[in-house]
């Protein structure tokens, strides 16, 4: 079953204190960005975690190997339960991430390779690539495929690339989706969007939602709308 998580992008410690005591008896899951972080620090994540939630902590780390792994080392110290860091930082960075878990003997989070971010498109791709002879689906399996060997749990792709993932790299390798939109929803800056009924039949184990709930006048409602379409219930 796909489950939802909310990106808590809010601007401020007490409206994510507000926000989640008006949805946290409808969601499990509740992401925190770079913009919320720099502003409170663990704040926003104790917040969370004493409500009896769990914590994706959104940092996209990409650093050389012994960096990134002092950040994973204090993702673990601080209990979340997911983090990221950019496949693109190589095999070498993810695996020491992954070997700085080795002694943790309880608490390991989910950790996701970041392949191509939902808001870069074909021509963006190219843009940043210059002309490779793999196109953008080519590469986020290529960057799913390192993630899985050095260790990770899953990666952050668009639904557009789940099947290809779980075929190469199983049906217990984590996908976790932005760039979810209702069928009534604009696609903001996202450019390989998907519809939550959508991510669902494509296999995400995650899918994750922003502004649409966050700003939403009743978020409870949008939130119950999108589980109700995860479920193939429309409306």
């Amino acid at each position: 079953m796909t489950e939802l998580i909310v990106a808590a992008n809010l601007p401020s410690l007490a409206e994510l204190a507000a926000f989640v005591k008006k949805t946290s008896g409808h969601l499990n899951w509740y992401k925190i960005d770079s913009g919320l972080y720099t502003k409170t620090g663990p704040d926003a994540l104790k917040l969370i975690k004493d409500e009896g939630k769990k914590v994706f902590l959104d940092l996209k780390f990409h650093d050389i190997p012994s960096t990134v792994a002092r950040a994973a080392a204090c993702c673990i110290e601080l209990g979340v339960d997911m983090f990221n860091v950019h496949a693109m930082g190589g095999f070498a960075m993810m695996e020491a991430v992954v070997k700085e878990t080795w002694s943790f003997h309880k608490g390991v989070p989910l950790i996701l390779g970041v392949t191509i971010l939902t808001s870069i498109d074909e021509a963006a791709f190219r843009d940043l690539f210059g002309s490779p002879s793999n196109n953008l689906d080519e590469h986020v399996l290529l960057l799913a495929q390192l993630s899985k060997s050095a260790g990770l749990s899953g990666v952050v792709a668009s639904t557009q690339e789940i099947k290809k993932i779980k075929k190469v790299c199983g049906d217990d390798f984590v996908v976790v989706s932005p760039g979810i939109r209702l069928p009534d929803e604009d696609a903001g800056d996202q450019m390989r969007v998907d519809t939550p009924a959508g991510a669902a039949a494509a296999g995400a184990d995650f899918i994750v939602v922003g502004r649409s709930i966050v700003h939403a006048d009743d978020p409870v409602a949008v939130i119950e709308r999108y589980k109700r379409e995860l479920k193939g219930e429309s409306g």
